[in-house]
């Protein structure tokens, strides 16, 4: 059974909205839990528009990694589910913005819904 230290609820964020953690730790790695946009008052932007819904995904992203005790520059596999494959190149330009001189290997997965209506979801791995 895994010690409660290994599960990661990050300050500023929503508790999630089931079973799981925002982050886990284990074996010198962090893993964050698919991010939705949603706010730190827990309220699901799936009606903003799309970059407003990916700096919001990345901002959790980020806020998990380091209420785990990593960050950004940290990042080893990224992995990025979005329902409109048209908006690609908007959300990669944001993403680059985001991880700046980080190259993470990077998934992108099309997806025809996501819960909660949301236009993207990401997960990712970490150095811890």
């Amino acid at each position: 059974m895994a010690s409660p230290q290994m599960f990661v609820a990050p300050a500023g964020m929503a508790a999630p909205r089931g079973h799981y953690s925002h982050a886990t730790r284990g074996a010198g790695m962090v893993f964050v839990s698919g991010q939705l946009p949603v706010s730190s008052d827990g309220q699901v932007l799936h009606d903003a528009p799309f970059e407003f819904q990916a700096r919001q995904v990345l901002s959790n992203v980020r806020a998990a990694l380091e209420g785990a005790g990593s960050g950004v520059a940290q990042l080893l596999q990224v992995r990025v589910y979005i329902t409109d494959i048209g908006l690609w190149p908007a959300f990669d330009a944001i993403y680059a913005q985001w991880a700046g001189e980080a190259r993470p290997a990077r998934a992108v997965v099309p997806v025809p819904v996501l819960h909660y209506g949301c236009g993207l979801e990401v997960e990712a791995v970490a150095l811890g």
